[in-house]
């Protein structure tokens, strides 16, 4: 049978390879000398439960491969959504990549990071040629894990891992009724009904302080920025499709939360040191709202969430002034 002849496009292979997520580690190790050595890498795998054992891969070409080659441990560190810039300095070479780096002690004199989602201590079982790489694999001597969110890596870029629990979810699985074409699907539904649900929990807190969701808005946009008149507030709250008057901030006055600076002509409006205090206890309450729906999600949905929700006020901004620009 005559053989194929399939031509790689090798930037179109490198692209096709991209779409395979996985994670971010970095691989550690120390020179005869007990120099630190590390590498940004993704090629990281399991390979056995029994005995443990894991595998990596590193290009024929890089600096560090003598030092690895010749090494008996190495560390593998899956890194959290925090390490990001801990997974760039790792990746670029010509400086000092542990400099005011911790270190945790290990089993061997591999350097081992602080403050990831799992650590993995190795012993060098076996070396292969792969292509134009080296496959390590090790067998497990100790490890540990934690709840920190995990960097994932997907098409060139950085990405966050998030669960689909389908047993939790009620979203409408069989066609809406002919009559009705809204679903559970309904991004402005979903965003809607969440915002709403949160904002109660909120609300509910707020009550006993005798305030309301606008005085919890007009307290924290003067928490973050003060001495503004009434248009420059209003700037900030436009899009929850709320105004706010003289005669709310009036309110806020006689409750000694709000101070009025100037002319009737160009009013200015500044917090006092007590609308500083409750402002900051409201701040600690929409915190401990958001602590206990982390705890419902789990870390990583919950920062995946937020990046989500950014990206989407991003393409959905209708120019509003960014409330924590320097002015």
């Amino acid at each position: 049978m005559a053989t194929q002849n399939v031509s790689f496009d090798p930037q179109a292979f490198r692209a096709a390879l991209g779409t395979f997520t996985t994670g971010v580690t970095i691989i550690t190790t120390q020179t005869e000398d007990g120099s630190p050595v590390g590498i940004t890498a993704n090629s990281f795998n399991s390979v056995s439960l029994n005995p443990p054992m894991v595998l990596w891969s590193l290009s024929k070409q890089a600096r560090s491969l003598p030092v690895f080659t010749s090494g008996k441990h190495w560390n593998v560190h899956v890194l959290s959504t925090e390490q990001e810039a801990l997974s760039g300095r790792f990746a670029t070479q010509g400086e000092d990549k542990f400099s005011e780096i911790k270190l945790d002690n290990g089993v061997s004199g591999a350097p081992l990071l602080q403050d990831c989602t799992a650590r993995f201590q190795c012993r060098t079982a076996f070396q292969y040629e792969g292509g134009d790489h080296v496959i390590f694999v090790g067998e497990v001597l100790a490890f540990d894990h934690s709840d920190r969110a995990p960097l994932a890596f997907q098409s060139g870029q950085y990405a966050l891992a998030t669960r689909k629990p389908r047993s939790e979810l009620r979203l409408a699985t069989t066609p809406p009724p002919p009559e009705c074409s809204y679903t559970e699907d309904l991004l402005g539904y979903l965003l809607g009904r969440g915002h709403y649900q949160v904002l109660n929990a909120l609300r509910q807190m707020l009550s006993n302080q005798h305030l309301d969701e606008q005085a919890f808005f007009i307290l924290s946009i003067l928490c973050i920025r003060d001495n503004l008149n009434l248009e420059e507030i209003n700037t900030f709250v436009t899009y929850t499709g709320r105004e706010v008057t003289l005669a709310s901030m009036r309110f806020l006055e006689n409750q000694r939360l709000v101070a009025f600076e100037g002319s009737a002509a160009s009013l200015r409006f500044v917090l006092t040191a007590q609308g500083r205090e409750v402002s900051l206890h409201q701040l600690a309450l929409a915190k401990a709202v958001e602590e206990d729906l982390s705890a419902k999600l789990g870390t990583a949905d919950a920062q995946a969430l937020k990046v989500l929700l950014k990206r989407l006020i991003v393409v959905s901004d209708p120019g509003l002034p960014d409330l924590w620009a320097p002015r």
